[in-house]
Protein backbone atom coordinates (compact mmCIF):
# COMPACT_ATOMS: atom_id res chain seq x y z
CA UNK A 1 0.00 0.00 0.00
CA UNK A 2 2.82 2.51 0.83
CA UNK A 3 4.22 1.88 -2.69
CA UNK A 4 0.93 2.46 -4.16
CA UNK A 5 0.69 5.52 -2.22
CA UNK A 6 3.93 6.85 -3.46
CA UNK A 7 3.31 6.26 -7.34
CA UNK A 8 0.10 7.83 -6.86
CA UNK A 9 1.79 10.97 -4.81
CA UNK A 10 4.11 10.93 -7.30
CA UNK A 11 2.09 11.11 -10.33
CA UNK A 12 -0.25 13.96 -8.55
CA UNK A 13 3.01 16.36 -7.97
CA UNK A 14 3.88 15.37 -11.75
CA UNK A 15 0.63 16.27 -13.09
CA UNK A 16 0.37 19.27 -11.03
CA UNK A 17 3.85 20.46 -12.08
CA UNK A 18 3.70 20.21 -15.30
CA UNK A 19 0.19 21.78 -15.17
CA UNK A 20 1.56 24.96 -13.72
CA UNK A 21 4.17 24.90 -16.46
CA UNK A 22 1.42 24.18 -18.65
CA UNK A 23 -0.18 26.87 -18.36
CA UNK A 24 1.77 29.35 -18.95
CA UNK A 25 1.54 28.63 -22.52
CA UNK A 26 -1.55 30.62 -22.68
CA UNK A 27 -1.96 33.77 -24.56
CA UNK A 28 2.09 32.87 -25.44
CA UNK A 29 1.89 29.79 -27.75
CA UNK A 30 -1.46 28.33 -28.28
CA UNK A 31 -0.09 25.74 -30.78
CA UNK A 32 1.92 24.26 -28.15
CA UNK A 33 -0.67 24.64 -25.00
CA UNK A 34 -2.95 22.82 -27.92
CA UNK A 35 -0.57 19.77 -28.29
CA UNK A 36 0.50 19.49 -25.00
CA UNK A 37 -3.01 19.83 -22.88
CA UNK A 38 -4.44 16.41 -24.20
CA UNK A 39 -2.22 14.51 -23.17
CA UNK A 40 -2.12 16.33 -19.53
CA UNK A 41 -5.73 15.95 -19.59
CA UNK A 42 -6.13 12.42 -19.96
CA UNK A 43 -3.83 11.55 -17.50
CA UNK A 44 -5.27 13.96 -14.78
CA UNK A 45 -8.91 12.67 -15.93
CA UNK A 46 -7.62 9.18 -14.81
CA UNK A 47 -6.03 10.67 -11.53
CA UNK A 48 -9.52 12.26 -10.41
CA UNK A 49 -11.57 9.51 -11.69
CA UNK A 50 -10.16 7.21 -9.26
CA UNK A 51 -9.09 9.74 -6.35
CA UNK A 52 -11.86 12.46 -6.37
CA UNK A 53 -14.60 10.84 -7.82
CA UNK A 54 -16.64 13.69 -6.32
CA UNK A 55 -15.44 16.43 -8.37
CA UNK A 56 -14.88 14.33 -11.91
CA UNK A 57 -17.82 15.82 -13.10
CA UNK A 58 -16.18 20.05 -11.99
CA UNK A 59 -13.18 18.10 -13.53
CA UNK A 60 -14.66 17.43 -17.19
CA UNK A 61 -17.02 20.52 -17.33
CA UNK A 62 -13.70 23.15 -17.23
CA UNK A 63 -13.42 21.08 -20.18
CA UNK A 64 -15.95 20.50 -22.11
CA UNK A 65 -20.06 21.67 -21.94
CA UNK A 66 -22.55 19.97 -23.69
CA UNK A 67 -25.05 22.33 -25.50
CA UNK A 68 -23.83 25.48 -24.68
CA UNK A 69 -26.21 28.72 -25.64
CA UNK A 70 -24.59 31.36 -23.63
CA UNK A 71 -21.33 31.19 -24.96
CA UNK A 72 -19.74 33.71 -22.56
CA UNK A 73 -20.54 32.19 -19.02
CA UNK A 74 -19.92 28.96 -20.46
CA UNK A 75 -16.85 29.11 -22.60
CA UNK A 76 -14.25 26.22 -22.06
CA UNK A 77 -11.16 24.88 -22.13
CA UNK A 78 -12.29 23.01 -25.59
CA UNK A 79 -13.58 25.96 -26.95
CA UNK A 80 -9.90 27.93 -26.64
CA UNK A 81 -8.60 24.70 -28.38
CA UNK A 82 -10.59 25.11 -31.21
CA UNK A 83 -10.16 28.48 -31.37
CA UNK A 84 -13.25 29.54 -30.45
CA UNK A 85 -13.77 33.21 -30.01
CA UNK A 86 -16.22 35.27 -28.19
CA UNK A 87 -17.76 38.26 -30.60
CA UNK A 88 -16.76 41.59 -29.74
CA UNK A 89 -14.10 40.97 -27.69
CA UNK A 90 -10.66 40.66 -28.02
CA UNK A 91 -8.77 37.27 -28.23
CA UNK A 92 -6.64 38.08 -25.00
CA UNK A 93 -10.54 37.74 -23.07
CA UNK A 94 -10.47 33.93 -23.95
CA UNK A 95 -6.64 33.71 -22.84
CA UNK A 96 -8.01 34.79 -19.71
CA UNK A 97 -10.53 32.37 -19.35
CA UNK A 98 -9.01 29.67 -20.65
CA UNK A 99 -6.47 30.31 -17.52
CA UNK A 100 -9.03 30.24 -14.82
CA UNK A 101 -10.70 27.27 -16.34
CA UNK A 102 -7.35 25.63 -16.21
CA UNK A 103 -6.11 26.88 -12.74
CA UNK A 104 -9.14 25.46 -11.51
CA UNK A 105 -8.42 21.81 -12.63
CA UNK A 106 -4.82 22.34 -11.02
CA UNK A 107 -6.57 23.37 -8.35
CA UNK A 108 -8.44 20.16 -8.13
CA UNK A 109 -5.56 18.03 -8.17
CA UNK A 110 -3.93 20.07 -5.37
CA UNK A 111 -7.16 19.08 -3.30
CA UNK A 112 -6.05 15.52 -3.69
CA UNK A 113 -2.98 15.99 -2.72
CA UNK A 114 -3.54 17.57 0.84
CA UNK A 115 -6.06 15.01 1.04
CA UNK A 116 -4.79 11.90 0.04
CA UNK A 117 -3.74 9.83 2.67
CA UNK A 118 -7.50 9.99 3.48
CA UNK A 119 -8.70 9.02 0.06
CA UNK A 120 -6.46 5.94 -0.07
CA UNK A 121 -7.63 4.52 3.35
CA UNK A 122 -11.31 4.14 0.87
CA UNK A 123 -9.55 2.91 -2.29
CA UNK A 124 -6.48 0.21 -1.04
CA UNK A 125 -7.58 -1.80 -3.83
CA UNK A 126 -6.62 0.26 -6.47
CA UNK A 127 -4.02 -0.94 -8.72
CA UNK A 128 -1.44 0.69 -11.37
CA UNK A 129 -3.57 -1.19 -13.95
CA UNK A 130 -6.53 0.32 -13.03
CA UNK A 131 -4.74 3.89 -13.86
CA UNK A 132 -3.63 2.21 -17.37
CA UNK A 133 -6.80 0.91 -18.47
CA UNK A 134 -8.11 4.70 -17.90
CA UNK A 135 -5.99 6.12 -20.34
CA UNK A 136 -6.17 3.24 -22.65
CA UNK A 137 -9.92 3.80 -22.56
CA UNK A 138 -9.31 8.08 -23.16
CA UNK A 139 -6.96 7.73 -25.83
CA UNK A 140 -9.79 5.08 -27.69
CA UNK A 141 -12.08 7.93 -26.91
CA UNK A 142 -9.50 10.56 -28.72
CA UNK A 143 -9.07 8.24 -31.30
CA UNK A 144 -13.05 7.86 -31.78
CA UNK A 145 -13.36 12.09 -31.79
CA UNK A 146 -10.51 12.58 -34.62
CA UNK A 147 -7.29 13.26 -32.04
CA UNK A 148 -5.62 10.86 -33.83
CA UNK A 149 -2.22 11.89 -32.42
CA UNK A 150 -3.52 13.01 -29.33
CA UNK A 151 -4.52 9.06 -28.61
CA UNK A 152 -1.35 8.19 -29.93
CA UNK A 153 0.39 9.98 -27.37
CA UNK A 154 -1.36 9.09 -24.54
CA UNK A 155 -1.84 5.46 -25.18
CA UNK A 156 2.50 5.92 -25.65
CA UNK A 157 3.12 7.41 -22.30
CA UNK A 158 1.30 4.17 -20.64
CA UNK A 159 3.70 2.16 -22.79
CA UNK A 160 6.57 3.94 -21.82
CA UNK A 161 5.51 3.83 -18.00
CA UNK A 162 5.11 0.15 -18.25
CA UNK A 163 8.45 -0.69 -19.41
CA UNK A 164 9.53 1.30 -16.56
CA UNK A 165 7.77 -0.59 -14.14
CA UNK A 166 9.38 -3.90 -16.33
CA UNK A 167 12.70 -2.61 -16.10
CA UNK A 168 12.24 -2.49 -12.11
CA UNK A 169 10.60 -5.59 -11.94
CA UNK A 170 13.66 -7.42 -13.47
CA UNK A 171 16.60 -5.11 -11.53
CA UNK A 172 17.82 -3.36 -14.97
CA UNK A 173 19.71 -0.26 -14.00
CA UNK A 174 17.81 3.10 -15.99
CA UNK A 175 21.33 5.57 -16.36
CA UNK A 176 19.12 7.80 -18.89
CA UNK A 177 17.56 10.65 -17.12
CA UNK A 178 14.57 10.51 -19.36
CA UNK A 179 14.06 7.26 -20.93
CA UNK A 180 12.15 6.67 -24.32
CA UNK A 181 10.47 3.64 -24.95
CA UNK A 182 13.39 2.66 -27.36
CA UNK A 183 15.77 2.87 -24.36
CA UNK A 184 13.65 0.83 -22.31
CA UNK A 185 13.35 -2.02 -24.66
CA UNK A 186 17.12 -1.93 -26.03
CA UNK A 187 17.52 -2.46 -22.39
CA UNK A 188 15.45 -5.04 -21.87
CA UNK A 189 16.46 -6.97 -24.72
CA UNK A 190 20.28 -6.50 -23.63
CA UNK A 191 19.35 -7.96 -20.29
CA UNK A 192 18.01 -11.14 -22.08
CA UNK A 193 14.33 -10.48 -20.79
CA UNK A 194 12.76 -9.68 -24.37
CA UNK A 195 13.58 -12.09 -27.36
CA UNK A 196 13.67 -10.71 -30.35
CA UNK A 197 10.87 -11.02 -31.96
CA UNK A 198 9.56 -9.33 -29.06
CA UNK A 199 11.96 -6.61 -29.07
CA UNK A 200 10.59 -5.92 -32.64
CA UNK A 201 6.92 -5.40 -31.40
CA UNK A 202 7.84 -3.28 -29.06
CA UNK A 203 10.10 -0.96 -31.01
CA UNK A 204 6.92 -1.09 -33.88
CA UNK A 205 5.25 0.43 -31.07
CA UNK A 206 7.33 2.46 -30.20
CA UNK A 207 7.55 3.69 -33.91
CA UNK A 208 4.28 4.24 -34.26
CA UNK A 209 4.11 6.76 -31.27
CA UNK A 210 6.81 8.59 -32.25
CA UNK A 211 4.90 8.97 -35.23
CA UNK A 212 2.16 10.39 -33.65
CA UNK A 213 4.06 12.92 -31.09
CA UNK A 214 6.25 14.81 -34.06
CA UNK A 215 4.37 16.54 -36.27
CA UNK A 216 7.13 17.33 -38.79
CA UNK A 217 6.21 13.44 -39.83
CA UNK A 218 2.78 12.29 -42.04
CA UNK A 219 -0.29 12.29 -40.33
CA UNK A 220 -0.85 8.88 -38.29
CA UNK A 221 -3.50 6.49 -39.98
CA UNK A 222 -6.44 5.39 -37.73
CA UNK A 223 -5.61 2.04 -38.40
CA UNK A 224 -2.00 3.01 -37.35
CA UNK A 225 -3.14 4.36 -33.74
CA UNK A 226 -5.57 1.46 -33.75
CA UNK A 227 -2.63 -1.10 -34.01
CA UNK A 228 -1.02 1.24 -31.12
CA UNK A 229 -3.79 1.20 -28.83
CA UNK A 230 -4.23 -2.75 -29.10
CA UNK A 231 -0.53 -3.52 -29.43
CA UNK A 232 -0.21 -1.31 -25.85
CA UNK A 233 -3.11 -3.14 -23.99
CA UNK A 234 -1.78 -6.18 -24.79
CA UNK A 235 1.51 -5.10 -23.58
CA UNK A 236 0.73 -4.11 -20.26
CA UNK A 237 -1.44 -7.07 -19.67
CA UNK A 238 1.16 -9.71 -20.84
CA UNK A 239 4.79 -8.24 -20.25
CA UNK A 240 5.69 -8.06 -17.05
Amino acid sequence: MKEIAKKIRQELNMLIKSGTELIRLIGKDRAQFRSEYHEWYTRSLAVVRHLLPDRLADFERLYHIDNCKDIDSTYTIEDYLQGVIIEGYARSYVDKICYSRFANQVSILKSAVSRLDDILVNIQGILQADLFDSEIDAAIDLMRNGHLRAAGVVVGVVLERHLSEVCQNHGVTIDKKNPTISDFNNLLKKSDIFDVPLWRWIQRLGDLRNLCSHSKDRDPTSDEVQELIDGVNKAIKTIA
